[in-house]
């Protein structure tokens, strides 16, 4: 499908969606979140794909949502009906039923570090920089980041973050567990590329399970994620995946995931 934000791309089991807002410093307008879903989606349904890869290309990932936009939000009513459209791509993202992995080269600023922060797992190059900066501005992350960023990096760490809008590097990024992988400059994407590859030797409806079971019992009291826990194992234990997976162990052979 042709969009006027993104590009995207299957490579193998990868598909890789690009944001392509060059000019503005691929700024997140309204039109490409609806087009980051729309793409999510056509991932989702492809039996061949075993993870989505968000990415900004090789400059930089994201500056932020775009702010001519935002300018025009005035009314309480407003707010609330752009910032849904944040929570409709954040959550699009999270429910995805494989996972989702922010490749970011050059700056991940505001609302570009939320939309990475809603994908599973995020993999930067040294080069990379990050923060939020709503209160130079005057406002507050609307798009998950006062949640989501706590809950990644520990409420003292996101609070550095979010009261200082002061940008951090890579590394310290890492340090503090904003992203799961650091590698060189130039790197990430192919980087991301090879966490991919993993993914698909492994069983697609693990991968499924797993993401759900994690988002879903991080929201819970840990008795209740147990629970939620015991019975997606079930689920899965009722599965030919599983059979397949446990009979090629026992005899020694690689497993032929299905889905099923």
């Amino acid at each position: 499908m042709n969009y006027q934000t993104i590009l995207t791309v299957r490579d193998e089991a990868a598909f890789v969606i690009t944001l392509n807002r060059p000019d503005k410093r691929n700024a997140v307008s309204m039109l490409m979140m609806d087009e980051i879903v729309d793409a999510l989606k056509a991932a989702e349904a492809d039996p061949a794909v075993r993870a989505a890869i968000l990415t900004g290309g090789v400059g930089f990932f994201a500056a932020g949502a775009d702010l001519n936009e935002a300018l025009q939000i005035k009314t309480a009513t407003q707010v609330i009906s752009y910032v849904k459209r944040w929570h409709r791509l954040n959550s699009t993202i999270e429910e995805l039923a494989k996972p989702v992995i922010a490749a970011i080269e050059g700056f991940c600023i505001t609302g570009g570090l939320e939309l990475a922060l809603a994908c599973d797992l995020r993999v930067a190059a040294e080069a990379s920089s990050f923060a939020i900066t709503s209160s130079r501005i005057g406002t507050v992350a609307g798009a998950g980041g006062t949640q989501r960023l706590p809950r990644i990096v520990g409420i003292a760490n996101a609070l550095d973050l979010l009261l200082a809008a002061e940008p951090i590097d890579a590394r310290e990024a890492h340090r503090i567990g904003l992203i799961n992988r650091l590698c060189a400059k130039g790197a990430a994407l192919e980087t991301a590329k090879a966490i991919v590859k993993v993914y698909a030797q492994r069983a697609p409806l693990s991968l499924t399970l797993v993401k759900r079971a994690v988002h879903r019992g991080m929201q819970m009291d840990l008795a209740s994620g147990i629970e939620l826990e015991s019975l997606i194992v079930a689920a899965a234990y009722g599965t030919e995946d599983k059979q397949e997976g446990i009979s090629a162990f026992l005899e020694k052979r690689l497993p032929s995931f299905k889905g099923r």
